[in-house]
């Protein structure tokens, strides 16, 4: 269980971090009724909230993978994931999201913001910063496009491609027990996933629009308070004691 205790740490350090980077601003600013934030405060916001979703796309798609090894080659687990191979791929993971997000700072800064400084938006994201430049934004564009999709892309296509080897698994076992078991297993970090990536392909696969950027507003707010609120409820619900606590607070209730 060590593997799958390091990455649900991570998880939650990285939902933590995710959080903590968009919320404090955020409620300061609204009990202030001071929705004002400098231009460096606001790339430092950024490549903070960038550094954390990067590194929880890749942690997502490592966790997916540790499923599939323990569902499908469940004797070879000890084997395969090991200790030195777990703290290889968190590693992996958050200097992927550190050079993701660095490459988008380091060419935001050719940009130059001279008429609007408004920004539709409730945090300092990429895009909303890109459409008020004065610069011609294209090479920005284009690089998201091209990594962010791409992180996008590797990291789906690795959680579909483990879980349909561990759903051909699960379908072979003819036990009810073990086919419970497997779900259990599987269940909380599919729901993690479903609902990270949701609002994170609506937001960055949408085409262009007033609506859209209203809807955007929404969904980043739910992307970047709710769902690092709901993970650790998910994966404790995982838990039997938890679940035996629960069970008996609500009877206690009724």
């Amino acid at each position: 269980h060590v593997p799958m205790y390091l990455f649900l740490g991570s998880l939650a350090f990285v939902d933590a971090w995710l959080s903590s980077s968009v919320t404090p601003k955020m409620l300061i600013s609204f009990l202030a009724k001071s929705m004002i934030i400098s231009v460096s405060e606001c790339k430092i916001q950024f490549f903070s909230f960038g550094i954390s979703g990067t590194t929880e796309c890749f942690l997502l798609a490592t966790m997916a993978y540790d499923r599939y090894v323990a569902i499908c080659k469940p004797l070879l687990y000890p084997v395969i994931m090991t200790n030195g191979l777990c703290i290889r791929l968190l590693v992996l993971s958050f200097i992927g999201g550190f050079l993701h997000a660095l490459i988008h700072e380091g060419i935001l800064f050719r940009l130059t913001f001279c008429n609007s400084n408004i920004i539709h938006h409730f945090y300092c994201d990429i895009i909303p910063l890109l459409k008020i430049s004065c610069t011609d934004p294209s090479i920005n564009f284009l690089m998201l496009f091209i990594l962010s999709g791409s992180i996008q892309v590797f990291t789906i296509l690795t959680v579909l491609v483990s879980y349909t080897f561990v759903l051909f698994t699960i379908l072979k076992k003819k036990s009810a027990k073990d086919i419970r078991k497997a779900f259990s297993t599987c269940g909380a970090h599919l729901l993690s996933v479903s609902l990270y990536y949701g609002p994170l392909l609506f937001m960055y696969m949408r085409p262009a629009s007033p609506q859209a950027d209203d809807q955007d507003m929404v969904e980043s707010l739910f992307y970047t308070v709710i769902i690092p609120f709901l993970n650790p409820i998910i994966y404790s619900l995982r838990n039997k004691q938890v679940i035996d606590s629960l069970t008996k607070a609500l009877k206690g209730n009724v």
